[in-house]
This record gives structure tokens, sequence and C-alpha cells, in this order.
């Protein structure tokens, strides 16, 4: 039996087994899994066995670390149950704990050759860092950038020279020359012309003379850069080398005993090659070694532990499902065989039997969208607001999606039902003409009555669809908002969005440098319930026929 193998400490006499394993990119940990991590939390809170600061401490010695932990419930093969337990990546700067099963491949292993070829690569940066800061390369480049900068002074100056020259000797001609006889024009001529092969030689000797010492520049500077480029395409090959070594090292196993590497894994997705970190997630550490020790999986949780990350959305002890860009290529390799429950992305809203139009005339229709309910067909999904409103309105000509709401989201849509209006109404988006309100019910207590919140977002490459916050890379998202009424630990607000990036409200409210008060409802940045509880309850805009400023009000189905 695996050693990792772990007993519930609780009673599970009450608790029933899952009949199906969770569709793991969505979906609601069961209640023993909960337990399960319970467990593994009272296990945190009071373990000795390794020293790592989360951030849950007043701790300043060292940098604090949250980290995803998982578990898997399963059965043994003399039909008891317990759970494996397992942390994202490595934790304590090891990756072999007690209580925590073993990565898919130890890159750690002190006798392994990632440490052995890591430590060359290391070397090499520590060679280039000692070149690029040399201080004679420093000055050198520092003296040939002076150095361009007055040649072509010089230069310049040279030819204005030459022009003054040129143009002095022309005026000679038109006034000196026709004076002279027949005997002296030839002679000044002559000397004009020895002028100006003068003032070319010098002017071409100057041109050698920097050139010369360019190249003097050039090949002292080359000197170093020969070596740094040597250097950076030796780290370039060991670096890929190590990297598909590493990658042939990553070998998951599926109830079948199947084996398929990372490289097979992922070469048909839109990454083609596996992303950094592969295979480090906490649930395909725990498949696998269930896999490996005939321990069959029953359900699974993951849960943040410690400081929230300063990009993504993280909430200590919050459940998060397995992350899409690294994780789903290779479960769907694992749990090939395992029946599974639906994805509930692929399930909406199935009671909106009509949606409720507050406004219509021959340019325009305006609905108050129901909560789960797409605004546009997806892959999956096709039912959607366009698709209605094109069955309702078949003369509709043009796109007829002005602007979009999040699925999740309920409220005011403004829809186009031929080209001009769709044009106009556009235009005004794009302009911040519209006047947009939303109202939320946050799970929490938010500090100030009002303000702004400026955060770059950008979608999570490794965890579509979610956002993060990225300075870096980010566009920038900003919104306003408005404390309406607090309650029972409970905020009920306005926003008032300045930009519209994807999930702009979701993150803003929910990110540690936001409000760090999450909208009730928020299955990716919250704790998921009923729905979401953001409405866009309020839209101002200029019609495109009348030119009338229009305003349109829809309460949301939620309160405080």
């Amino acid at each position: 039996m695996s050693n990792y193998f772990q007993y519930f400490k609780h009673s599970i006499a009450a608790y029933k087994l899952p009949l199906k394993f969770d569709y793991p990119f969505y979906y609601e940990p069961s209640p023993i899994a909960k337990l399960a991590c319970q467990e593994v939390q009272e296990y945190l809170e009071n373990q000795t066995d390794f020293d790592h600061n989360f951030g849950l401490k007043d701790d300043y010695s060292t940098t604090p670390i949250g980290k995803m932990f998982g578990v898997l419930v399963v059965r043994n093969k003399m039909g008891e149950i317990g759970y494996l337990a397992a942390v994202s990546g490595k934790l304590a700067n090891t990756n072999q704990h007690k209580v925590f099963v073993p990565p898919v491949f130890d890159m750690l292993n002190k006798n392994g050759f990632f440490l052995e070829q890591e430590e060359r690569l290391n070397e090499i940066n520590r060679i280039l860092k000692k070149i690029e800061t040399d201080q004679n390369y420093i000055q050198l480049k520092a003296n040939f950038h002076q150095f361009e900068i007055d040649s072509k002074l010089k230069i310049e100056q040279s030819k204005q020279i030459l022009k003054v020259n040129k143009k002095d000797r022309k005026t000679q001609r038109e006034t000196i020359l026709h004076t002279l006889s027949q005997q002296d024009a030839p002679s000044f001529e002559e000397d004009l012309i020895k002028q100006s092969l003068r003032d070319k030689y010098e002017f071409r000797k100057l041109n050698e003379e920097i050139e010369a010492e360019r190249k003097q520049f050039l090949s002292k500077i080359n000197n170093f850069e020969d070596e740094i480029n040597a250097l950076k395409e030796e780290r370039k090959i060991k670096s890929n080398s190590l990297q598909n070594q590493l990658f042939d090292q990553y070998q998951f196993i599926n109830k079948f005993k199947q084996k398929k590497g990372l490289l097979a894994i992922f070469e048909k997705t839109a990454f083609q090659q596996p992303p950094a970190a592969a295979g480090e997630c906490a649930a395909p550490k725990l498949l696998q070694h269930a896999f490996l020790n005939e321990l069959e999986p029953i359900c699974m949780a993951e849960f943040w532990w410690g400081d929230s990350p300063k990009s993504e959305v993280r909430k200590h002890q919050h459940y998060y499902p397995a992350c899409t860009g690294k994780c789903e290529p290779i479960l769907g390799h694992m749990l090939e065989g395992i029946e599974l429950n639906e994805n509930l992305l692929l399930k909406q809203n199935s009671n909106v039997e009509k949606l409720e139009i507050l406004y219509q005339d021959v340019d325009l229709v305006v609905i108050n969208k129901p909560e789960e309910f797409l605004s546009v067909p997806g892959i999956e999904i096709k039912d959607s607001v366009y698709l209605r409103i094109k069955q309702q309105f078949p003369m509709a000509t043009g796109p007829v999606i002005v602007h979009r709401l999040d699925m999740s989201t309920s409220g005011i849509l403004v829809l186009a039902l031929n080209k001009d209006s769709h044009k106009i109404l556009q235009q005004q988006f794009i302009k911040r003409k519209v006047k947009k309100r939303y109202i939320a019910l946050l799970d929490g207590n938010v500090k100030d009555n009002e303000g702004i919140i400026d955060l770059p977002l950008r979608v999570d490459l490794e965890d579509r669809p979610r956002q993060m916050v990225c300075y870096e890379y980010g566009k920038t998202a900003q919104t306003k908002y408005e404390v309406i009424k607090r309650k029972d630990e409970k905020t009920l607000i306005y926003f008032y969005p300045i930009t519209g990036r994807t999930h702009q409200l979701r993150v803003h409210a929910s990110h540690r440098l936001g409000l760090n008060t999450p909208i009730i409802g928020d299955d990716l940045y919250g704790t998921k319930s009923h729905r979401l509880h953001l409405h866009a309850e309020s839209l101002e805009f200029t019609h495109p026929r009348t030119k009338e400023i229009i305003k349109f009000q829809a309460d949301p189905n939620f309160n405080l």
C-alpha cells in the first residue's frame, strides 16, 4: 500500500461517495473531499515537518508565498476509503514530504541530471553577468557611443565647410573670372579646381580616419560580445536540451496504465510545446500516484493556502478547479476511462422561454438579459441573445450585437436592427459616450464609500478564461464604485465601468489590490452560489436616428 494513503481522522460514516468523478475544470467539491481538505488544513496549521512562509503570520524574514494544495479521495484494493494529498510545485525547496505525494519526476533529486545541468546553466549566467558588467566593457561601449556622436558632428561640420567653400568658389567664378585676362583665367580656374579636390580629399581622409577608429572600437567590443554571444548560444542549446530531456521524464499514466509524455500530450494543443511547470500541479501528481498504487480515484478538491499572489485572484482556503492551460491536456489523458460528471460550463439557464424586451423600434431593441445566458453563440452552446433576436426580428440586418455581458451577468443589453444603427451605437461604446451602471452584492464589507479601481488586466494564458492583473502587458482597466449599503457582512454596491475589459468588475471586486471583496456567486474569483450577483442595471445612450438621450433601467433579482 502507498505510504501516502491517509485514513480519515474524522468519521466518514455519514458521507455518501460520489457516483462519478467531478469534471475537474468546473465543479463544487463533494462533502467528503472538503473533509479531506479540512484535515490537510489542520495539518498545515500544526505541522513541524517543514518551514515555509505562507504569509499567514507576521513573518517578514522571507517572502510570503501562498500555495495550491489538492486532495484525492481514493479506495484501496481492500475497499477502504482514504485520501492522498499533494502540493502544486515545490514546497520549502523540496519535492519530498511526509504527507504530500511525490511529483511525477523529481527534478530536485540531488543525484539527478537536472540539478547538474542546471548548475552549468547557472554557471553560464554567472559568467555572462560578469562579462556584461565588466567596467572595461561598459566604459568601452560608452566611449564608442560618444565617439559616434562626435564623429557625426565632425562629418556634419566638414560637409558644411565643403558647402561654404563650394559656394565661395562659385561666387569667385561669377565675380572674378570674367575680369581676368586670357592668360590669367586658366591659372585661376585651375587653382579653384585644386581647392575643390583638396576639400574632397580632406573630407575623404576624415571619413577614413573615423572609419579606422570605429573598426578599432568595434574590434575591442566584439572581443567581449563574441564571448557573450557564444555563451548565450551555448545556454540556449543546453537549455533546450535540458527542457526536452525533462519533458521525456514526465510520463503520465491512466487507469489502463497507458503512458503518455508531455511532448505527445501537448503537440496538438495551441501551445504545441508544454508550458513551464506542466505536470507540477497537484491534480496530475495525485492521479499519477493513485494509478501507480492501484488506488481508485473517487473525487478531488484543490484549495489555496496562504497569501494571495500579486497577479491572480487566489483567496486563503478557497476552492479552485484545475487550471486549463497546463492541466487540461494532461488530465484529458489521465482520466480516460473514468466516468465524469457533466461539464457545467456547457450548461446555461434552461428557464429562459422568452427574452424580456424593455424597448423596441425600427432601429434597436433593448432587453433585460437573464443570468447564465450567453450574449452570443459559443462553441458548444448555440442558444443566445443573438440567436433569439435573429429569430424574433428576421428582418434585422447587420451584426446586431453592439456590446456583450458575461454569460453569468444579467442586465440591460442594446441590440441594433440595422447596419446604420449598429455603426452609430458601436461608436458610442468605443468613444465611451454610453453611461453604464452595474449593481453587485459583495461577500464582505467594503471599507470606503466610493473610489476608483485602476488595475490593468490581461487573460491568464495558463488558465483561460480567468483574467489577471498585469502591469507589464495588461490593458488599462478602470472602475468607479459607490457603496449603496452594508448589512450582515455584505455590501450592495454600484459599479461604473470606465473601460470595458473582460471580467473587469469581477476581478476589480475580488483582487486584493482592488476591493478584496468578491461578488457573491463568482465561481471564478470568489465562491460559487446559485447565481453571480452582478447586474447591468442602467444604460444611457443617444438614439441613432432621433439623436435623443434615452435611458433604461432594470432592477436585479437580488438585494440586500
